[in-house]
């Protein structure tokens, strides 16, 4: 079973899967991270949604360049986890699967390609505080008790 944090399904509320992958990025004892302004105004983990025949690792490396502008190299699957949310862009609730990545970040290529998204460098424990997400947290803080 894969577990669940943030809310708790609405009763009758039809939620629609949608997969993600997102990624844990350490170099020189910081993290690369993403701030999404409007409409969340939120630290998150770089990633974001599987596009229909796309590979898991492909959307990886597109969506942290395109929500950090960095190239990344050796990703290596740490788990998955879900939570249910609504998603003002989209304007529907989605279950989100999420899967969990580390990767080295290798190159800064180019500024964000995603609107309101800028990439930011900060302090692990800063992360910890942070992160809007508790699911991105608990993988955070699981990674960094066995580094």
């Amino acid at each position: 079973m894969i577990r669940r944090y943030g809310d708790t399904p609405e009763t009758g509320q039809r939620y629609r899967l949608r997969a993600g992958v997102y990624a844990i990025l350490p170099r020189d004892g910081a993290l690369l991270v993403t701030w999404q302004g409007e409409p969340h105004d939120e630290l998150q983990l770089p990633g974001g949604g599987i596009d229909p025949h796309e590979n898991p690792l492909r959307a990886l490396h597109r969506e942290v360049f395109e929500e950090t502008g960095w190239s990344i190299a050796r990703p290596r699957r740490l788990g998955a986890f879900r939570r249910f949310t609504w998603m003002p862009e989209y304007k529907r609730h989605a279950e989100k699967l999420c899967h969990v990545y580390v990767a080295h970040p290798v190159r800064r290529l180019a500024a964000p390609t995603e609107p309101n998204h800028t990439a930011l460098w900060v302090d692990p424990g800063v992360a910890l505080d942070v992160l809007a997400n508790d699911g991105d947290a608990a993988f955070l803080r699981a990674w960094l008790s066995r580094v």
